[in-house]
């Protein structure tokens, strides 16, 4: 079969596609200009690499020669990678939630020439099934209705246009204090799963942003209800299905309100932000077992995505051997083969059965505690931990030999970013090397070789090609991320590159900051215009690019001290708090600016020898406690470089001990602290 015009994307996307015998071209000048010239409507088909349905809508009707020839004659076909053109993602989303009242991917919105939207859904069956029309049906009647009635269709999707481009109305921003974190807080109470954990009813996604707020509300207001709905949430999570209970990490959400059956595909996004929620949890509730997921999630990142030039890959895959979930279920024959004498008693522990959980197999999870079932059968906890440890590494060694899922090799910006801050923020707080060094060569990378033909920073790499003008939120997750790494390694480097990044966010030419909103586009000035921009307030799977940006910006305006970015950021905050006031979930991420913003927040300012006995201990206690608005900094003397640290360093010294520590907030200090007088203050936590 000939290959349509998706041959030479650097999209693995798009290339899955690429011997359709639909046209499909990519979105670019080249195709909305034949849409134009021949006066055709677009058929926009929108999805990514992992997404399951899309592979789904893929076999069923792309796949088809009739329904390939009746789009190629009626259509201009545009295939979009979601996760490359988030801004064309974002605009017509809206317009699909707005026409049908839901969202997601496979997405496919019909467009005018001119690029308006007038009809849309997501996955259609290639025949009516389940009250659904057929997609044949829906090509059929979108092209008569063009050549038909070309006037009506013109009429609703410039109806649809004015929708979509009419002002946020939001009512105006209102100071911002405790009381909406406490509100923010009863809200996700209020939706929370006393059982199962989790919010809401299925499906059930992790929403990592709203357990990190529910952990920071703890800490201000010592709500133990809050650390229990957290606790409770990742105790779940980490039993159930939804979490590789052999390799790893965790899936993209659970299809069941018991986090037993997911659907497969594994984010970079979602195992970054869940190590970091994994890690916080545990320095704030002391538990072990939460530190071992966020090392396992972290070391599945390390071993399975990561590219050899440091950065991180976007997916892997949900559909191996043409099923989903093929690689991840097991039958009890399978296991027996492999662990022979101990096969009936992990069978037990991770509630294998012959009937299966999924389609006839069994995805492996703990309907109890490891130690509940050792108890029951009177071996010893720890005897029964090590021989499920070492099954579970037979296990991991067969799977190996499955035929793997596919992987997205490219490289996003700001889910780097979000894997950069989780590796350092685990590594000074786990004392881990590894981790840190990681981060350091992920964020290297990055600066280094993810720059577009202006010398720009890109959104994305694949295999040695950067492609795409960075987005608001590659800027503000990027430089979240090395202030992380500052932290881990106080190499100035990472701070004064944060402070690059967060310049070109507040620049007014660089067209980022709605002057307006106080909120942040994803697109500047410098990208392609769409038929809409709208700031991007809101959280989804991940962090918004507004309240990226407001947390970036409130760290190194506490850093450095600037104006600037103190004001951009409390600038975002506000935008987003009239939605907080009626949907928390929807921009927790500027509740967690937020939280810095109200304050106190804690500077740290160790000067002296961190490498000796004194020091190192010193930070081993100030990164084993969670400390949610703290900051650590560090110099061998107050050294004026000409940094953006200098403030802080200003007339410090490390006296007669060689190491003091001088606690800071609001830019006053306490006195300096010696080193046995600094690390009593930090255990007793104040």
């Amino acid at each position: 079969m000939m290959p349509n015009h998706l041959a030479g994307s650097t999209s693995p996307y798009l290339l899955q596609h690429a011997d359709n015998p639909v046209d499909w071209e990519p979105w670019g000048p080249q195709a909305l200009e034949r849409a134009r010239q021949e006066q055709k409507p677009i058929f926009l088909s929108v999805g990514y690499s992992a997404c399951h349905w899309c592979h789904v809508m893929a076999h069923e009707s792309f796949e088809d020669a009739q329904l390939a020839a009746l789009l190629n004659e009626a259509f201009v076909n545009i295939k979009v990678d979601r996760e490359e053109r988030p801004d064309i993602d974002a605009v017509y989303m809206q317009a699909v939630q707005m026409l049908t009242g839901r969202g997601g991917w496979p997405m496919s919105v019909f467009l005018t020439p001119d690029l308006e939207p007038f009809f849309a859904g997501t996955y259609w069956p290639p025949e009516p099934r389940h009250g659904m029309p057929g997609f044949g049906q829906v090509v059929a009647a979108v092209a008569e209705a063009w050549r038909a009635r070309r006037g009506d269709v013109h009429r609703q999707a410039g109806e649809i246009t004015a929708a979509l481009r009419k002002p946020l109305e939001l009512a105006p921003a209102e100071e911002f204090g405790e009381e909406l974190l406490v509100a923010a807080a009863d809200s996700l109470a209020a939706s929370f799963d006393p059982v199962s954990g989790g919010f809401g009813a299925a499906p059930k996604f992790p929403h990592p942003m709203d357990l990190r707020l529910l952990l920071r509300s703890h800490a201000r207001f010592g709500r133990e209800q809050d650390l229990q709905m957290v606790c409770k949430t990742l105790e779940k999570m980490a039993a159930g299905g939804i979490h590789d209970q052999l390799g790893g990490g965790f899936a993209r959400y659970s299809v069941d309100a018991r986090w037993l059956v997911p659907h497969f595909e594994k984010m970079l996004y979602d195992n970054a932000l869940l190590a970091t929620c994994y890690l916080e949890a545990s320095l704030a509730s002391g538990s072990r077992e939460f530190e071992a997921v966020a090392r396992s999630t972290l070391d599945y990142l390390l071993r399975e995505m990561r590219d050899s030039g440091g950065g991180f890959f976007s997916a892997e895959d949900a559909d191996s051997e043409g099923e989903e979930g093929r690689y991840y279920v097991w039958t009890p024959t399978e296991i027996g083969d492999l662990l022979g004498d101990d096969a009936e008693l992990f069978c037990r522990a991770y509630g294998v059965s012959e009937g299966g959980n999924f389609e006839g197999r069994s995805i492996l999870h703990l309907p109890e505690p490891l130690a509940a079932v050792a108890a029951a059968v009177g071996i010893e906890p720890s005897v029964f931990a090590t021989m499920m440890a070492d099954c579970r590494e037979k296990l991991l060694a067969a799977r190996g030999r499955r035929e793997r899922p596919g992987i997205d090799d490219k490289l996003i910006v700001a889910w780097n970013g979000l894997a950069i801050d989780a590796l350092a923020r685990a590594g000074a707080a786990l004392g881990e090397a590894r981790y840190t060094t990681a981060a350091c060569d992920a964020a290297a990378f990055l600066l280094e070789q993810c720059r577009e033909a202006s010398g720009r920073l890109a959104h994305q790499w694949r295999r040695g090609t950067a492609a795409g003008l960075a987005f608001a939120e590659d800027l503000a997750s990027l430089a979240d991320g090395l202030v992380s790494l500052y932290e881990a390694t106080f190499d100035e480097r990472w701070i004064d590159e944060a402070c690059r990044l967060a310049d070109r966010l507040v620049d007014p030419d660089e067209g980022f900051l709605d002057p307006r909103s106080g909120g942040f586009f994803q697109t500047g000035s410098h990208h392609e215009p769409l038929l809409v921009r709208r700031p991007d307030l809101i959280d989804s799977a991940t962090p918004g690019a507004t309240g990226l940006a407001a947390t970036a910006l409130i760290k190194l305006a506490v850093l450095t001290g600037r104006r600037q970015y103190r004001e951009a950021a409390d600038g975002a905050i506000a935008a987003t708090m009239p939605i907080a006031a009626r949907a928390a979930s929807a921009v927790s991420q500027s509740l967690l600016a937020a939280d810095w913003s109200i304050g106190p927040t804690e500077e740290l300012v160790v000067v002296g020898d961190t490498a000796g006995e004194p020091g190192r201990g010193l930070l081993a206690a100030i990164r084993g406690r969670f400390r949610p608005r703290s900051l650590t900094v560090a110099r061998p003397a107050a050294t004026a470089g000409g940094g953006p640290l200098d403030p802080l360093f200003a007339g410090r010294t490390a006296g007669d001990e060689g190491l003091r520590l001088f606690r800071c907030s609001g830019g006053r200090c306490e006195l300096p602290l010696d080193p046995a007088a600094a690390l009593a203050a930090v255990n007793e936590g104040h």
